[in-house]
């Protein structure tokens, strides 16, 4: 998955009508805007599971965030 698909999609769920975030996946989502360094694949799976949680779109090829 591309850096700007990963920045794009927590910046999405940061600043979604009703995110009902906790503090430590706020803290993951606003690392994402910062880090360049890639996803582990454990990161991958939260993060995949934060974007089905809130309603929004999987990022990458075949329905999952590894890309």
């Amino acid at each position: 998955m591309s850096e700007p698909a990963i920045k794009a999609a927590a910046l999405a769920l940061l600043t979604h009508d009703d995110p009902k975030l906790t503090y430590k996946a706020g803290q993951f989502l606003g690392g994402l805007m910062f880090s360049d360094t890639p996803l582990t694949e454990k990161q991958e799976r939260w993060f995949a599971d934060l974007l089905r949680k809130h309603g929004l779109p999987p990022l990458a090829d075949g329905g999952d965030a590894h890309g």
